[in-house]
Protein backbone atom coordinates (compact mmCIF):
# COMPACT_ATOMS: atom_id res chain seq x y z
CA UNK A 1 0.00 0.00 0.00
CA UNK A 2 1.24 3.66 -0.17
CA UNK A 3 2.11 5.62 2.46
CA UNK A 4 0.15 8.61 3.63
CA UNK A 5 2.11 11.82 3.28
CA UNK A 6 1.15 14.98 5.00
CA UNK A 7 2.64 18.31 3.76
CA UNK A 8 3.36 21.03 6.03
CA UNK A 9 1.13 24.21 5.28
CA UNK A 10 4.52 26.40 5.67
CA UNK A 11 7.47 26.22 7.05
CA UNK A 12 6.90 29.32 9.84
CA UNK A 13 3.44 28.08 10.56
CA UNK A 14 4.95 24.00 11.11
CA UNK A 15 7.84 21.81 11.73
CA UNK A 16 8.57 18.85 10.32
CA UNK A 17 9.87 17.43 13.71
CA UNK A 18 7.61 18.80 15.74
CA UNK A 19 4.80 16.18 17.23
CA UNK A 20 2.14 15.61 15.77
CA UNK A 21 -0.11 16.69 18.19
CA UNK A 22 0.56 18.90 21.91
CA UNK A 23 -1.84 19.68 24.21
CA UNK A 24 -0.68 21.63 27.21
CA UNK A 25 -2.58 22.65 29.86
CA UNK A 26 -6.03 22.50 28.16
CA UNK A 27 -9.18 23.43 30.70
CA UNK A 28 -12.70 23.61 29.60
CA UNK A 29 -16.44 24.06 30.71
CA UNK A 30 -19.06 23.89 29.02
CA UNK A 31 -21.54 27.09 28.86
CA UNK A 32 -23.99 25.44 31.51
CA UNK A 33 -20.68 25.04 33.93
CA UNK A 34 -20.02 21.81 33.58
CA UNK A 35 -16.33 21.08 34.00
CA UNK A 36 -14.72 18.76 31.58
CA UNK A 37 -11.67 19.11 31.02
CA UNK A 38 -9.10 20.08 34.30
CA UNK A 39 -5.88 21.09 32.70
CA UNK A 40 -5.11 18.04 30.04
CA UNK A 41 -1.28 17.70 28.59
CA UNK A 42 -0.39 15.18 26.05
CA UNK A 43 2.06 14.82 23.43
CA UNK A 44 1.58 12.35 20.60
CA UNK A 45 4.83 12.05 18.44
CA UNK A 46 4.65 11.43 14.19
CA UNK A 47 3.38 7.75 13.78
CA UNK A 48 2.38 7.03 17.06
CA UNK A 49 -0.56 5.10 17.56
CA UNK A 50 -1.81 6.10 20.98
CA UNK A 51 -5.42 4.46 22.71
CA UNK A 52 -7.49 7.39 24.29
CA UNK A 53 -9.06 5.66 27.35
CA UNK A 54 -11.59 6.08 29.59
CA UNK A 55 -15.03 5.76 31.63
CA UNK A 56 -18.47 7.39 30.05
CA UNK A 57 -17.99 11.17 31.16
CA UNK A 58 -14.20 11.04 31.24
CA UNK A 59 -13.60 14.00 28.46
CA UNK A 60 -12.90 11.90 25.78
CA UNK A 61 -14.90 13.63 22.93
CA UNK A 62 -14.34 17.23 25.02
CA UNK A 63 -10.57 16.47 24.18
CA UNK A 64 -10.76 15.15 20.49
CA UNK A 65 -13.20 18.81 19.86
CA UNK A 66 -10.36 20.63 20.99
CA UNK A 67 -7.97 18.92 18.83
CA UNK A 68 -9.56 20.70 15.27
CA UNK A 69 -10.68 23.75 16.71
CA UNK A 70 -14.75 22.49 17.03
CA UNK A 71 -14.20 23.45 21.04
CA UNK A 72 -12.18 26.36 22.38
CA UNK A 73 -12.16 29.17 24.26
CA UNK A 74 -10.78 27.52 27.43
CA UNK A 75 -7.20 27.31 29.29
CA UNK A 76 -4.36 25.91 27.44
CA UNK A 77 -3.60 25.50 23.89
CA UNK A 78 -2.76 22.80 21.29
CA UNK A 79 -0.71 22.56 18.39
CA UNK A 80 -0.92 20.33 15.37
CA UNK A 81 2.13 19.47 14.01
CA UNK A 82 3.48 22.94 15.38
CA UNK A 83 0.40 24.83 14.10
CA UNK A 84 -1.33 26.16 16.74
CA UNK A 85 -4.62 25.11 16.80
CA UNK A 86 -6.33 28.84 15.78
CA UNK A 87 -9.28 30.63 14.30
CA UNK A 88 -6.88 31.84 11.68
CA UNK A 89 -5.40 28.06 10.94
CA UNK A 90 -8.74 26.55 11.02
CA UNK A 91 -8.66 25.35 7.35
CA UNK A 92 -6.04 23.82 7.94
CA UNK A 93 -5.96 22.18 11.22
CA UNK A 94 -8.95 20.37 9.97
CA UNK A 95 -7.21 19.12 7.03
CA UNK A 96 -4.53 17.78 9.40
CA UNK A 97 -6.76 16.48 11.63
CA UNK A 98 -9.30 13.65 10.61
CA UNK A 99 -11.95 12.17 12.60
CA UNK A 100 -12.99 8.97 11.65
CA UNK A 101 -17.00 9.00 13.61
CA UNK A 102 -18.44 5.64 15.35
CA UNK A 103 -20.70 5.71 12.67
CA UNK A 104 -19.92 5.73 9.06
CA UNK A 105 -23.40 6.97 7.93
CA UNK A 106 -22.82 10.29 9.42
CA UNK A 107 -19.89 10.63 7.05
CA UNK A 108 -21.41 9.35 3.89
CA UNK A 109 -24.26 11.36 2.12
CA UNK A 110 -23.19 11.17 -1.45
CA UNK A 111 -24.65 8.65 -4.26
CA UNK A 112 -21.17 6.90 -4.84
CA UNK A 113 -18.43 5.80 -3.01
CA UNK A 114 -16.52 7.90 -5.28
CA UNK A 115 -18.02 10.66 -4.77
CA UNK A 116 -17.75 10.50 -0.68
CA UNK A 117 -14.03 10.26 -1.09
CA UNK A 118 -13.49 13.30 -3.20
CA UNK A 119 -15.98 16.00 -1.63
CA UNK A 120 -13.34 17.08 0.88
CA UNK A 121 -10.19 17.53 -1.36
CA UNK A 122 -12.48 18.82 -3.74
CA UNK A 123 -13.91 21.74 -1.20
CA UNK A 124 -10.31 22.43 -0.65
CA UNK A 125 -9.97 23.41 -4.55
CA UNK A 126 -8.57 19.90 -6.42
CA UNK A 127 -9.98 19.10 -9.54
CA UNK A 128 -9.41 16.67 -12.34
CA UNK A 129 -6.44 14.42 -12.38
CA UNK A 130 -4.96 15.47 -9.16
CA UNK A 131 -8.50 15.25 -7.42
CA UNK A 132 -9.05 11.40 -9.28
CA UNK A 133 -5.28 10.43 -8.01
CA UNK A 134 -6.31 11.43 -4.62
CA UNK A 135 -9.57 9.46 -4.93
CA UNK A 136 -8.08 6.53 -6.06
CA UNK A 137 -5.21 6.41 -2.89
CA UNK A 138 -7.33 6.67 -0.79
CA UNK A 139 -9.29 3.89 -1.77
CA UNK A 140 -6.70 1.52 -2.12
CA UNK A 141 -5.54 1.97 1.07
CA UNK A 142 -8.52 0.68 2.52
CA UNK A 143 -8.73 -2.07 -0.34
CA UNK A 144 -12.27 -0.45 -1.59
CA UNK A 145 -10.52 0.56 -4.66
CA UNK A 146 -12.72 -1.73 -6.77
CA UNK A 147 -16.25 -0.31 -4.76
CA UNK A 148 -15.58 3.37 -5.77
CA UNK A 149 -18.69 3.51 -8.42
CA UNK A 150 -20.88 1.76 -5.48
CA UNK A 151 -23.44 3.50 -3.87
CA UNK A 152 -22.58 3.68 -0.09
CA UNK A 153 -25.93 2.09 1.26
CA UNK A 154 -25.33 -0.96 -0.83
CA UNK A 155 -21.95 -1.58 1.21
CA UNK A 156 -21.88 -3.80 4.52
CA UNK A 157 -21.18 -2.28 8.00
CA UNK A 158 -17.27 -2.65 7.49
CA UNK A 159 -17.18 -1.86 4.11
CA UNK A 160 -18.67 1.62 5.19
CA UNK A 161 -16.59 2.13 8.09
CA UNK A 162 -13.42 1.67 5.60
CA UNK A 163 -15.07 4.62 3.01
CA UNK A 164 -15.44 6.63 6.12
CA UNK A 165 -11.94 5.99 6.62
CA UNK A 166 -10.99 6.45 2.95
CA UNK A 167 -12.94 10.11 3.38
CA UNK A 168 -10.45 11.22 5.48
CA UNK A 169 -6.84 9.61 4.53
CA UNK A 170 -7.84 11.67 0.87
CA UNK A 171 -7.41 14.93 3.10
CA UNK A 172 -3.86 13.77 4.08
CA UNK A 173 -4.09 14.30 7.50
CA UNK A 174 -1.39 14.81 9.92
CA UNK A 175 -3.43 12.94 12.82
CA UNK A 176 -5.97 10.21 11.94
CA UNK A 177 -8.63 10.44 15.36
CA UNK A 178 -10.62 7.48 15.40
CA UNK A 179 -13.66 7.58 17.31
CA UNK A 180 -14.71 3.70 18.67
CA UNK A 181 -13.15 1.62 15.11
CA UNK A 182 -13.76 -2.03 16.12
CA UNK A 183 -18.13 -0.69 17.37
CA UNK A 184 -20.82 -3.04 15.54
CA UNK A 185 -18.09 -4.93 13.04
CA UNK A 186 -17.59 -8.77 12.76
CA UNK A 187 -14.29 -10.74 13.41
CA UNK A 188 -13.15 -10.95 10.02
CA UNK A 189 -13.74 -6.85 9.71
CA UNK A 190 -12.44 -6.07 12.70
CA UNK A 191 -9.23 -7.25 11.71
CA UNK A 192 -8.99 -6.01 8.50
CA UNK A 193 -9.58 -2.93 9.76
CA UNK A 194 -6.56 -3.44 12.35
CA UNK A 195 -4.27 -4.40 9.43
CA UNK A 196 -5.79 -1.14 7.40
CA UNK A 197 -4.31 0.77 10.59
CA UNK A 198 -1.34 -1.15 10.94
CA UNK A 199 -0.36 0.22 7.05
CA UNK A 200 -1.15 3.56 7.13
CA UNK A 201 2.19 6.20 7.68
CA UNK A 202 0.06 8.59 9.79
CA UNK A 203 -0.52 9.09 13.37
CA UNK A 204 -3.04 7.79 14.95
CA UNK A 205 -5.18 8.61 18.07
CA UNK A 206 -7.92 5.88 18.75
CA UNK A 207 -10.81 6.83 21.40
CA UNK A 208 -11.89 3.21 22.53
CA UNK A 209 -13.35 1.16 24.96
CA UNK A 210 -12.19 -2.03 23.59
CA UNK A 211 -9.25 -2.57 25.51
CA UNK A 212 -8.08 -6.01 23.39
CA UNK A 213 -8.43 -3.67 20.10
CA UNK A 214 -6.05 -1.13 21.86
CA UNK A 215 -3.41 -3.95 22.89
CA UNK A 216 -3.57 -5.31 19.39
CA UNK A 217 -2.99 -1.59 17.52
CA UNK A 218 -1.59 0.84 19.99
CA UNK A 219 1.94 0.34 21.63
CA UNK A 220 0.82 3.08 24.27
CA UNK A 221 -2.52 4.09 25.83
CA UNK A 222 -3.60 7.37 27.70
CA UNK A 223 -6.07 6.88 30.43
CA UNK A 224 -8.46 10.11 30.68
CA UNK A 225 -10.57 10.11 33.99
CA UNK A 226 -12.57 13.02 35.38
CA UNK A 227 -11.32 15.27 32.83
CA UNK A 228 -7.22 14.77 33.52
CA UNK A 229 -4.55 12.68 32.69
CA UNK A 230 -4.44 9.61 35.03
CA UNK A 231 -2.22 7.50 33.28
CA UNK A 232 0.18 7.32 30.40
CA UNK A 233 2.07 4.48 29.10
CA UNK A 234 2.69 0.92 27.39
CA UNK A 235 -0.84 -0.58 26.76
CA UNK A 236 0.22 -3.67 28.20
CA UNK A 237 1.36 -2.49 31.52
CA UNK A 238 -1.77 -0.17 31.98
CA UNK A 239 -4.02 -3.22 31.41
CA UNK A 240 -2.20 -5.21 33.44
CA UNK A 241 -2.42 -2.94 36.38
CA UNK A 242 -5.62 -4.25 38.10
CA UNK A 243 -5.54 -1.52 40.61
CA UNK A 244 -5.41 1.33 37.96
CA UNK A 245 -8.24 0.02 35.98
CA UNK A 246 -10.88 -0.78 39.26
CA UNK A 247 -9.61 2.83 40.17
CA UNK A 248 -11.27 4.21 36.62
CA UNK A 249 -14.08 1.95 36.01
CA UNK A 250 -12.14 0.06 32.90
CA UNK A 251 -12.79 -3.60 32.76
CA UNK A 252 -11.38 -6.46 30.42
CA UNK A 253 -13.74 -9.20 28.77
CA UNK A 254 -14.12 -11.87 30.26
CA UNK A 255 -11.63 -14.08 30.16
CA UNK A 256 -8.79 -11.99 28.27
CA UNK A 257 -5.76 -11.74 29.81
CA UNK A 258 -3.28 -8.88 28.57
CA UNK A 259 -0.41 -11.17 29.82
CA UNK A 260 -1.13 -13.97 27.63
CA UNK A 261 -1.54 -12.04 24.33
CA UNK A 262 1.89 -10.07 24.72
CA UNK A 263 3.48 -13.55 26.34
CA UNK A 264 2.10 -15.16 22.67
Amino acid sequence: MDAVTSPSASPSASSSSAPSLEVSGVAYAYPDGHQALFGVDLTVGRGERVALLGPNGAGKTTLVLHLNGILGGGVGSVRVAGLPVEKRNLAEIRRRVGIVFQDPDDQLFMPTVREDVAFGPAAAGLRGAELEERVREALELVGMAGFADRPPHHLSFGQRRRVAVATVLAMRPEILVLDEPSSNLDPASRRELADILRSLDVTVLMVTHDLPYALELCPRSVILSEGVIAADGRTRDLLCDDALMREHRLELPFGFDPRSVAAA
